[in-house]
């Protein structure tokens, strides 16, 4: 699918989500990326075979602020 030179990482590679934009919608919160995956704004994914990642965000720990 891909045409870019290096080649972007394939859907199923761990870094699939470095693959290149094609399409952006980011009033609607996706990105269609050129591997096929369609990257959702909470971080979670669509890949071409159908399968669903669900969001996996890393928790920020620099925003958390505890009561006094």
């Amino acid at each position: 699918m891909c045409q870019h030179q290096p080649a972007c990482p394939t859907s199923d590679s761990a870094d699939r989500e470095a693959a290149r934009p094609v399409a952006s919608h980011p009033e609607q919160g996706w990105s269609l990326l050129c591997n096929g995956v369609v990257l959702f704004e909470d971080t979670g994914e669509l890949l071409p075979d159908g399968q669903v990642i669900g969001p996996h965000r890393s928790a920020r720990t620099d925003r958390i602020v505890t009561a006094a």
